[in-house]
């Protein structure tokens, strides 16, 4: 007979035992969820009833949950924009911008990550894209090449803290939060990096102006003027169509996903399909149409106009998206795509559907109560439970992606996270505090030697000129300056917390609602213009 107390620390130690094996983490999960599910059904812990909670959670609250609809629409965005030659043309603008001033390649590349962060780019996409045309041009100007791939590395990863980041979607759903207050929340520590970033690259060029040398500008007044719109303008109406409409609550992120889809794609046309005459109609009468639409529904948006405005646009985004599949090119990223798509869905789909297995039955042995009292016994308190969760984060990504990781551990250190914050930044903000600085936390799995995707992504683009070792070594001060900001977000929560909406301060359970009783049929009627009574 297993003592109940033993039953939660033996699953972790299953857990462990099927990881190290190397078999998948899904199916890990389901595995030592049904086996120490039914072990404790044999040992009277709980009855089979309680299993039935596992179906009724997977077709409840995962494959119904609309939330959940965003990881697909954000995926399958990241790789249309991954082939269209957006990150190239921003790269190539930024560096003119930048280039003649010692360490502007490094500042047009810290931009780039985080303006294609903000239009959900994926790691892998960024650093391969920006690796593909910034490096060569940092290794004919002699830049320093560990500050050269270890700038392009870390400006990837970015992408994984900057709204609309789908680390912070899946946050918000397993902490039982808002996206758009994660997202609020997540601003701070994202230009905070970004400043960290370029702080860092400018401190460089006084202490090794040659390693980071500037670059010579080749376009110069309206041509340089072209080059920055068509580089810059394409990617502000992508960030508007997905951040601007859910922070003004005209969509949630799955809308707002959606919308961003259809945008990369028409974007994908315009900039990669060979136009004809009705094309360029089609796309400039949509544009008109959208700005007219959009300044009528702001005094009549239920009028004619607004209706037949807005039905040109979407004809126009019909006829665009159909020349999209007509170009065998397009047709065939947009396959591509697709693909990408339904395996990274369904991996979060087994993910989720084995830490429901896994959690049910963690649940059904106290599991709960015993993470809250190991958490809640360490030594200095909150600043003691935050700086050992980031600790036990931080390792654990050098093993587990960050799914795995927002499944398994996220809902078992939530409740803990909720008691203990909440006399810190109060009950609503608590959590989105804890999910920002895991998000901070988590990005530095794609950096750490050895098995930070970001590095292998790198290595595998890298001309063979560049050593492996100095994309390992030139990592390390990045990791270093994330890690930085982890600590800043730990004991300084104002960086999340200074976008978010203050607390009302009312307690809802003290509020009373008097309704007075009507006057009964036997009063008499008032007197109008009669003197008040003393």
């Amino acid at each position: 007979m297993i003592p109940l107390e033993w039953m939660p620390p033996l699953m972790f130690a299953g857990l462990v035992v099927f990881m190290i094996i190397g078999y998948p983490v899904a199916f890990s999960l389901a595995a030592v969820g049904f086996f120490f599910g039914f072990l404790s059904i044999e040992m009277g812990y709980f009855t089979m009833a309680f299993m039935q909670a596992i179906p009724g959670r997977v077709f409840g609250s995962i494959l119904s949950n609309e939330l959940l609809l965003a990881i697909p629409f954000f995926t399958f965005m990241g790789a249309i924009l991954e082939k269209c030659g957006l990150a190239e043309d921003m790269l190539e603008s930024m560096g003119q911008l930048f280039g003649p001033v010692k360490g502007g390649l490094g500042y047009s590349t810290i931009i780039v990550g985080f303006i294609l962060g903000a239009i959900t780019g994926t790691v892998a996409a960024q650093v391969i894209a920006m690796a593909l045309i910034t490096l060569p041009v940092m290794m004919r100007y002699k830049y320093d090449m560990r500050y050269a791939t270890g700038v392009l590395a870390a400006s990837g990863t970015i992408t994984q803290l900057v709204p609309p980041s789908l680390v912070l979607v899946v946050l918000a759903d397993q902490l039982g939060r808002s996206v758009g207050d994660m997202y609020l929340g997540a601003w701070g520590p994202s230009l905070m990096q970004i400043a960290i970033f370029a702080a860092y690259t400018y401190y460089l060029t006084l202490v090794k102006p040659h390693a980071l040398p500037p670059v010579p500008r080749t376009l110069f007044g309206k041509a340089l003027l072209i080059k920055c719109a068509w580089g810059i303008i394409p990617a502000a109406v992508l960030i508007f169509l997905v951040l601007g409409t859910i922070m003004m609550g005209l969509a949630t992120p799955t809308e707002a996903g959606a919308m961003g889809t259809i945008g990369a794609i028409v974007l994908a046309v315009v900039r990669n399909a060979p136009l004809t005459k009705f094309d360029r109609l089609a796309f400039g009468a949509g544009c008109a149409a959208a700005l007219i639409g959009a300044l009528i529904g702001t005094v009549a948006f239920k009028s004619i106009s607004f209706k037949i405005a807005f039905t040109i646009m979407f004809a126009a985004i019909v006829w665009l998206c159909w020349r999209a599949w007509e170009v065998r090119e397009l047709r065939e990223l947009i396959v591509q795509a697709f693909q990408a798509t339904m395996r990274i869905t369904a991996m979060v789909a087994f993910i989720l559907v084995g830490a429901t297995c896994f959690s049910i039955t963690f649940q059904g042995v106290d599991g709960n109560q015993w993470v809250e009292h190991l958490m809640s016994s360490l030594p200095g308190g909150v600043w003691g439970f935050l700086i050992v969760v980031n600790l036990f984060v931080f390792f654990l990504a050098f093993f587990l992606d960050f799914f795995e990781i927002a499944f398994i551990i996220i809902p078992m250190l939530a409740p803990v996270a909720q008691k203990l914050l909440t006399p810190v930044v109060g009950a609503d903000a608590a959590l989105i505090w804890f999910g920002v600085m895991i998000c901070v936390n988590v990005q530095t799995s794609f950096m750490h030697p050895p098995f930070g995707f970001a590095l292998f992504y790198l290595r595998s683009v890298a001309p063979k000129e560049v050593k492996s070792s100095d994309i390992y070594w030139g990592s390390v001060p990045w990791v270093l300056l994330q890690l930085i900001m982890v600590a800043i977000v730990i004991f300084v929560p104002w960086t999340v917390t200074v976008f978010l909406d203050k607390p009302s301060g009312v307690d809802p359970s003290k509020v009373k609602i008097e309704i007075q009783a009507p006057p009964s049929d036997d009063a008499p009627p008032p007197v109008f213009g009669a003197p008040p009574k003393n």
